[in-house]
């Protein structure tokens, strides 16, 4: 959630007075849409016995919701802040389902808070801004008054209709109470994924050198022969059991990861892929090696992904890191209908990025194209610091 104190970004300038009065009109125009919001949700509330009052409730808080919705935009422009929307995601399912998830989230009843306030005090503070521009004579106060009328309006309607501090800390232990879960779980998956790939794979090879030892030591007396070819073959089977380690390392922290960083290593990625794939941006120093090492992976997940169900003739990588947040956006133009939910794949991403307060944004309508946004906040160390051991190349084997 936004912090309301903070100062307006470049992006948005503070209006001035014609268009905060249009607000105010708008504002003004919206006591109608809200009395009968108001009026749906508690007649349908006290017909909530059949479905024609279920339809009513739902109707009532679908047009709160909407012009709170608006409000919000109108009081982060007014205040010059970002305000996205608080809201939980809707879930699948019919009017029912999305009625009881709308009960549910505490902001549907804050809005309702709002509504009280906006054809109240809120309606006659933004009537005021209006009847002020319609009198000549009160065109001075009208052009020196607004933008403060309207910011305390705003700040106010803000108050109801975004989380409190308190709310806001409550919320994001919860986030976190499940992102560690999550990554305590992806950890022991992860065990036991390396478990299977040295059980069934580097431990088998080395008993079937540990028995062709033994065989060629049984042979060297009677067939000297038979006895180098049975060594030969442990060799190669040693060999076969190396690459097979080196492929385990690689799965932990791959090398090229270690040695030229994210930047480096997704463009080593991009090298290998079937697909062209084209890498442009970069970082001007390294990330924690954590973190560079869950968003390299769920870059390779993300090119993996559309080499296998995009069918796409390109794709492109942009790396950056701009106000403390690494933004990777990982896009193909494939077939899309790319959906998160329906592998484990993505979800795993999720996992991964959660932990370290990441996300993950999916942009994928059908006919294409896919455009994945990951971002996690975190600093750039500085490459040229000798002191750091993130400059050490590392001694793993390639």
């Amino acid at each position: 959630m936004s912090d309301l104190s903070a100062p307006p970004s470049a992006e948005s300038a503070r209006p001035g007075p014609l268009r905060l009065t249009a607000y105010a009109g708008e504002q003004v125009l919206w006591l109608v849409p809200l009395l009968l919001g108001l009026v749906l949700f508690v007649v349908g509330g006290v017909l909530a016995i059949i479905w024609v009052g279920i339809a009513l409730v739902l109707g009532g808080l679908l047009v709160v919701r909407g012009i709170a919705d608006r409000q919000r935009r109108i009081a982060g422009r007014v205040l010059g802040i970002d305000v996205p929307s608080p809201y939980r995601p809707a879930p699948p399912g019919g009017p029912l389902v999305r009625l009881w998830s709308m009960i549910g989230d505490p902001m549907t009843w804050r809005d309702l808070g709002w509504l009280l306030w906006a054809i109240t005090a809120g309606w006659v503070i933004s009537l005021l801004v209006v009847v002020l521009m319609v009198a000549v004579a009160t065109l001075f106060f009208w052009w020196f008054g607004t933008p403060h009328l309207m910011a305390v309006r705003s700040r106010v309607d803000l108050t109801f209709l975004t989380y409190g501090a308190t709310e806001r800390l409550e919320q994001r232990v919860a986030a976190l109470t499940r992102s560690r879960a999550e990554a305590v779980d992806h950890s022991a998956a992860e065990l036991r994924r390396l478990e299977r790939d040295l059980h069934d794979g580097t431990q088998a090879r080395l008993v079937a050198v540990s028995m062709s030892l033994g065989m060629a030591e049984a042979q060297f007396e009677d067939d000297p022969e038979a006895a180098r070819r049975t060594v030969s073959e442990a060799r190669e089977a040693t060999s076969a059991a190396i690459a097979d380690l080196r492929s385990v390392v690689r799965g932990i922290h791959p090398p090229v990861l270690a040695d030229r960083g994210l930047d480096g290593a997704v463009r080593a990625l991009a090298l290998d892929m079937a697909v062209p794939v084209e890498v442009s941006g970069g970082l001007s120093g390294r990330l924690p090696l954590p973190i560079e090492s869950a968003v390299y992976f769920a870059v390779a997940e993300c090119l993996a992904n559309a080499a296998k169900h995009a069918g796409h003739e390109h794709a492109w990588v942009e790396l950056g890191h701009r106000d403390g947040v690494l933004r990777v956006v990982v896009g193909d133009d494939g077939r899309g209908g790319a959906d998160p939910d329906a592998g484990t794949g993505m979800r795993g991403v999720m996992r991964r990025l959660a932990a370290f307060d990441g996300t993950m944004a999916v942009s994928s309508p059908a006919g294409g194209p896919t455009v994945v946004t990951l971002e996690v906040p975190c600093a750039l160390s500085d490459p040229h610091d000798s002191s750091s051991p993130r400059t050490t190349p590392s001694s793993a084997p390639a």
